[in-house]
């Protein structure tokens, strides 16, 4: 039978690369992301929303779910994979009430409404639920307040959600240390030796790209990863793990 698989935030970089990684495999690939992005590539069909008035509209979050639900037919969704995010940097003292309600609710809630919505489903299927988390779940720097609580907050919902789906749903993660998008590489435009030096900090001596995260998702997806659930599976080549010190 036709496996299906839902990926959020499926414009982007990494989305573009769980949803080809998923086609390739032979799964109908349903793709959501904003409507001011392009379409989804890789996916039978897209649904075009914002997550963030999905977590605040009662009536647009039904409405989503109806067109997705349309999408799916007679199909039962074997995975989720909950990638969509938003990014706020700014400063503790500049952060707004509405940038915590933004991050949490693109980053936090709107993964856990999705997987509220298609609990029957991967009930049905066995399935698997797979939380693109961030290596600031653990580890941080300055300007990242919003956002790296929301991530160690999927991490927190990833381990909560397995033990509560026990033997129905695994329910998984991945943490991404640096990954090599046009948004990091825009952000190093005319700062080619800090990129040198960010990826020199990684022990494995440069940094990742969308297709690791999306090979990724497709093991924790696997009948290979059966018996994983709950995990996060940090994938930074080996920084989590270096003493960063003046010698």
């Amino acid at each position: 039978m036709l496996k299906t698989a839902l990926v959020t935030g499926a414009s982007g970089s990494i989305g573009q690369a769980i949803c080809k990684e998923f086609n390739d495999l032979g799964y109908q690939v349903l793709g959501l992301d904003l409507p001011s992005v392009s379409k989804p590539k890789y996916c039978k069909a897209s649904v075009l929303a914002d997550l963030e008035i999905m977590c605040r509209d009662v009536i647009y979050r039904r409405n989503m779910f109806d067109q997705i639900r349309n999408l799916l037919d007679s199909s039962y969704l074997n995975v989720l994979v909950n990638n969509a995010a938003v990014q706020i940097v700014k400063p503790t003292e500049n952060l707004t009430s509405e940038d915590w309600h933004t991050t949490l609710d693109v980053n936090l809630l709107a993964p856990f409404l999705l997987t509220q919505f298609f609990l029957e489903d991967l009930t049905k299927t066995a399935g698997s639920v797979i939380n693109i988390a961030s290596i600031h779940a653990m580890l941080t720097k300055p300007s990242f307040v919003a956002y790296a609580t929301s991530k160690a907050a999927i991490v927190g919902l990833t381990r909560s959600l397995s033990v509560e789906l026990s033997h129905r749903v695994r329910v998984n993660a991945i943490a991404p240390a640096a990954i090599c998008t046009p948004m990091l590489s825009q952000s190093f435009s005319e700062q080619e030796e800090a990129f040198r030096q960010l990826s020199q900090m990684h022990p494995i001596g440069r940094i990742g790209t969308p297709e690791e995260v999306a090979k990724a998702a497709l093991f924790l997806a696997s009948d290979q990863a059966n018996f994983m659930t709950g995990a996060t599976l940090e994938l930074d080549g080996g920084i989590s793990h270096r003493l960063h010190d003046p010698l």
